[in-house]
């Protein structure tokens, strides 16, 4: 199978890593910012955009509030799926897997480095529920800020959330829309990889 260029490469994690790092330059805003998807209980689901933070050896990471409706879904079902599309290269990743927190020192450090408005926002929001007005999210952020000061912990209501793959596509585009595709699937993140090239 011709996997040269672009598609190269045995490590799937690290060939993500390539292409977004290739596109941190040229794409204007939020490079990192994916497509997350998730299904609520009756089957219907919900799609937002976040903020893709790391890509681990074996996982890709976001972090969020795990009250918020994506965290209670995430909860509920142990899957979440994301899309990773730049505009700027006409490429995008398709991620579909199993979903694990990622708490404890590594999730404390990320807090640590966000700025304290961010920090405080997340101690003040109950992300997802609803809201009188922002002046009352203003007040509840305010009144955290002295509460927990300048260097507020990490809520234990919020952290990471691992996606471990167990597909992950990625798509170029091509000439007259003959594009290529190569589906990485594996039916368990303990297995080897299978690699297929898809119909565009």
């Amino acid at each position: 199978m011709d996997r040269s260029g672009i598609f190269a490469g045995s490590d799937p994690f690290a060939l993500a890593q390539s292409w977004l790092n290739e596109a941190e330059p040229v794409e204007p805003n939020d490079p990192n910012a994916i497509a997350l998807a998730t299904v609520d209980a009756d089957g219907l689901p919900n799609v937002r955009m976040v903020l893709l933070k790391e890509i681990e050896p074996d996982a890709f990471v976001f972090y969020t509030n795990y009250g918020s409706q994506k965290g209670q879904e995430i909860e509920a079902s142990g899957k979440a799926a994301f899309v990773l599309h730049w505009k700027s290269l006409r490429r995008q990743i398709r991620v579909r897997g199993l979903t694990v927190r990622e708490e404890g020192p590594k999730a404390d450090e990320y807090f640590a480095s966000r700025s304290l408005k961010s920090r405080l926002g997340a101690w003040a929001s109950q992300q997802s529920q609803p809201l009188s007005s922002r002046e009352a999210l203003m007040a509840e952020a305010a009144k955290v800020a002295v509460t927990k000061g300048t260097n507020p912990p990490r809520p234990p209501f919020w952290g990471g959330i691992q996606i471990q793959p167990l597909e992950i596509e990625f798509w170029a585009d091509g000439a007259f829309r003959l594009h290529d595709r190569f589906r990485w699937s594996r039916a368990q993140t303990t297995d080897n990889w299978t690699i297929r090239r898809l119909n565009p």
